[in-house]
């Protein structure tokens, strides 16, 4: 959810793990009991996808928040006789997928999703390029443009569709841009708690001239911080996260997302794999597709947080696990997955651009590296670069 959490990515793991290995393997047969096997994550403290058991533990995308008091519903279908309307979606038997797992257990606790046109908020927090807004924009802007090349954003996003809600109705095929609203004077400080970033929306929401507008039935509001903004647990357990304004804080319940750029502060966490944590010696980081690794990083998180947003904006959607405090929603289960093959400390197959970049993905006229997404039909993670596209 997050990183509403964790919501996040990939690097080899620190050797901890493998020295508790080997004396176990080394002293089991005094012990009288048998060796340990410890799978080893690319990254600190990744799960392993989908078919780890236990949810619990951090997340690199949070889509849950210790102030969330809600209770365990059932799930299930809300109906009978309901079923995903997934016929238009052209999914058919396309091995669009990886990661599948028995034990994955998704389901729909009776809350809203988006099921009308979405539109897109953004607050730039910070000091922002032109261009770093550009590649950001044209991100948002390729979710709905079916006419991209393939494999497409718009392809990717279909997965996504088909959850539905109480009714059948799908989410919406169309995410626009909305208003903006530039922070450039960090009204709130360069260091964000997850309660001040509410006050930063209802700034931007309050403001005297040229609010954004209160939509909270199908408006998202993404509030991006610069490289040089801290928020609490950032390149610790989250890269970015979304949940829900308080009334009391805010004035309205707005769903919403955070994302960081990583550049300065942690890029070998947030922005991985166009750039490598210092303790892995050897290991090259990936070409961006846009020439920026910060950004490029975030790009995939914004996907991660607007798919989970859509798909359980109150967080009483869509997601699977026992402790709605900590759901795991549909990018938690595919966290770090981005093409066939994908799963444990292998991110999958991906394409090499002509300029050596590497992505997953098309927009409009950029390219992309983007996270699968579960699709709860097949019981699997679901994208649209699969090798028999």
């Amino acid at each position: 959810m997050c990183h509403r959490c964790v919501h996040q990515f990939r690097f080899p793991a620190p050797p901890l793990p493998v020295l508790i290995t080997l004396i176990f393997a080394v002293f089991s047969p005094f012990l009288f009991i048998p060796p340990v096997v410890v799978g080893l994550r690319p990254w600190p403290n990744q799960k392993i996808n989908a078919t780890y058991l236990d949810f619990g533990g951090s997340k690199k995308y949070e889509g849950s928040s210790k102030f969330n008091d809600m209770s365990p519903v059932g799930g299930g279908r809300p109906w009978p006789s309901q079923k995903t309307n997934a016929s238009y979606l052209d999914i058919g038997g396309s091995k669009k997928y990886e990661g599948s797992s028995e034990f994955v257990h998704l389901k729909y606790h009776m809350g809203p999703v988006l099921t009308a046109n979405i539109t897109v908020h953004t607050i730039w927090y910070g000091t922002w390029q032109k261009n770093q807004k550009r590649i950001i924009r044209e991100f948002i802007n390729s979710i709905s443009e079916v006419d991209s090349k393939r494999p497409s954003v718009s392809g990717w996003w279909k997965t996504v569709q088909l959850y539905t809600d109480q009714t059948g109705a799908n989410i919406s095929r169309t995410v626009r841009l909305g208003e903006e609203k530039n922070d450039r004077f960090y009204s709130h400080g360069k260091t964000l708690t997850r309660l001040s970033i509410q006050s930063v929306i209802k700034s931007a929401v309050t403001a005297s001239t040229r609010p954004l507008p209160i939509n909270p039935k199908s408006g998202l509001y993404l509030l991006l911080t610069s490289e040089d903004v801290y928020v609490q647990d950032f390149c610790q357990n989250v890269c970015g996260f979304h949940y829900f304004t308080f009334p009391s804080i805010v004035g309205y319940t707005l769903p919403y997302a955070w994302v960081g750029n990583s550049a300065k502060l942690c890029p070998g966490v947030c922005s991985y794999p166009f750039a490598v944590p210092d303790y892995i010696p050897g290991l090259k980081p990936l070409r961006s597709p846009n020439g920026d690794s910060g950004v490029d990083g975030m790009i995939s998180v914004i996907g991660h947080e607007i798919a989970e947003l859509a798909t359980n904006p109150l967080v009483n959607a869509w997601y699977a696990g026992g402790d709605p405090v900590f759901p795991v929603e549909i990018a938690d289960l595919c966290e770090g997955i981005y093409g066939t093959g994908g799963g444990g400390s292998y991110t999958g197959q991906m394409l090499n651009g002509a300029d050596g970049a590497t992505y997953n993905m098309n927009g409009i006229r950029r390219r992309f590296l983007v996270q699968w997404v579960w699709n709860h039909v097949l019981n699997y993670c679901s994208g649209p670069n699969a090798l028999d596209q």
